[in-house]
């Protein structure tokens, strides 16, 4: 490829290497596809680099530090955690340097090709790449994935976004964080257990639209009790320099070391060439899909982030490898089932959420929908008589009270949830659940203990 102008040959051309992506190649690859993949940046895109595996890794350091609290209360001679934020990120980039190479050489061992370039569609079977070679294949996927959003107010230059709170070298020791939403509310979580004076504000009354009502109502005043100030209903207008290079939020008192946006996110469809291709997008930028993942153009289909679908990794990667089995593997009628995807926001405790609210079962089912809870202190935290409390919940339909909701807030709730996932995927009923005998003394036994 070090002719310009040259045109190379493949079945599939993939552009973006992030999680979804690199899952359809590796697919395709399986089903005796030549490959092509693009991406001018690490492979992984955001999960990798600074998204899910990164957090995750944060949030895990957060877990250790509440945790050595909870040691002092039962008796432990620990001191106060001191968190070494330099040495832990030595230990957090090998990790993810880890999972580049095992990424490397599993496309060298498919025989994909990799181009560490960005792509633009001159059609819809051609990409050209950014030294003006040519890739020319039956099919195109876009993957490229989103990017945060920064919000039109004056000031906003001022402000960080999620990607930087991973170039961040120490917690910053007192931090705005705006925006409702799974990012703020997860970023608020650990860097206040890691010793940040954390505010979160959020536009709407209550955090996290879409999840449960009660769940997010404990949650919040888990967070309260935690010394999480709550700024709701409160619309960030601007942002001012204050002194001693700190950042002050218009109409607030008090200045922060740091602004982090978390206020949602954009798709990467700059520069992609979509309109030559007559590849529609939405409003927002979002690369338009049906349910079999196709665009408006014949063959050039479209995963992940980049689309109006759930904006989850997971997801990407099950869209983008049963995508491949139909085009490539013969399976007619492979496609993502988008209903009942369980999902977990690492917030501290963790909550993790399958199928339908409450609210959003009574418009789907009308009024036969039957409500059960579980609130209870774990045993780690009633040992301790620390405040945090739990709130498991269980949504039925019907007169066999088939479970259509399974939401879950407290400590191993992101583990907890997926087995029960697979249950409500099966139309597991509230008897089934009960006939289930409980592992004793857990959490995870409220499940199939509720009445």
């Amino acid at each position: 490829m070090s002719t310009a102008g040259a045109e190379l040959d493949f079945d599939l051309v993939v552009i973006g290497g992030g999680s979804g992506g690199l899952a359809a190649a590796f697919r395709a690859a399986e089903h005796g596809a030549r490959v092509a993949l693009l991406e001018p940046g690490e492979l992984g895109g955001t999960c990798v680099n600074v998204g899910c595996v990164p957090k995750k890794a944060m949030w895990l350091a957060a877990q250790i530090a509440g945790h050595i609290e909870l040691a002092a209360q039962l008796g432990f001679e620990v001191g106060a955690p001191e968190f070494d934020w330099c040495e832990f990120i030595t230990h957090r980039q090998r990790y993810i340097a880890n999972i580049h190479a095992s990424y490397r050489r599993r496309l060298d061992e498919a025989g994909i090709v990799t181009v560490a370039s960005r792509g633009r569609l001159v059609d819809a079977r051609t990409v050209e790449c950014a030294d003006g070679v040519r890739l020319r294949a039956g099919r195109v996927v876009i993957a490229t994935g989103g990017r945060p959003r920064v919000p039109s107010i004056p000031g906003a230059e001022l402000g960080l976004v999620s990607d930087d709170f991973f170039h961040l070298s120490a917690a910053p020791a007192r931090v705005a964080v705006v925006g409702g939403g799974y990012i703020g509310v997860e970023l608020s979580g650990l860097l206040r257990m890691l010793g940040s004076d954390v505010e979160l504000f959020a536009r709407g009354p209550r955090l996290l639209h879409g999840f449960d009502r009660e769940l997010v109502e404990r949650l919040q005043e888990n967070y309260r009790q935690s010394g999480i100030a709550l700024r709701l209903e409160h619309d960030v207008a601007a942002l001012e320099r204050a002194d001693g290079g700190r950042v002050r939020i218009a109409g607030h008192a008090k200045a922060f070391d740091a602004v982090l946006f978390a206020t949602g996110r954009r798709p990467n469809t700059d520069g992609l060439g979509l309109d030559a291709a007559g590849v529609d997008t939405d409003a927002a930028g979002h690369v338009c899909v049906d349910a079999w993942q196709d665009t408006s153009a014949d063959g050039v289909h479209a995963i992940g982030d980049v689309t109006d679908r759930v904006a989850l990794t997971p997801v990407a990667i099950a869209a983008a490898r049963r995508l491949m089995d139909r085009v490539f593997g013969g399976v007619a009628d492979a496609r993502l089932d988008y209903d009942n995807i369980p999902t977990v926001l690492f917030s501290h405790p963790p909550l993790g959420t399958v199928g339908l609210t409450a609210e959003r079962a009574r418009e789907v089912h009308g009024d036969d929908v039957h409500e059960y809870r579980a609130d209870f202190r774990d045993m780690l935290h009633a040992l301790a008589d620390m405040p945090q409390r739990s709130l498991f919940k269980l949504v039925c339909t019907g007169p066999e009270r088939r479970v259509v909701g399974i939401h879950l807030l407290g400590e191993a709730a992101d583990e907890i949830l997926q087995g029960f996932a697979v249950a409500l995927k099966k139309g597991i009923t509230l008897d089934d659940l009960r006939d289930t005998v409980a592992i004793h003394p857990t959490s995870a036994e409220e499940v199939v203990l509720m009445r």
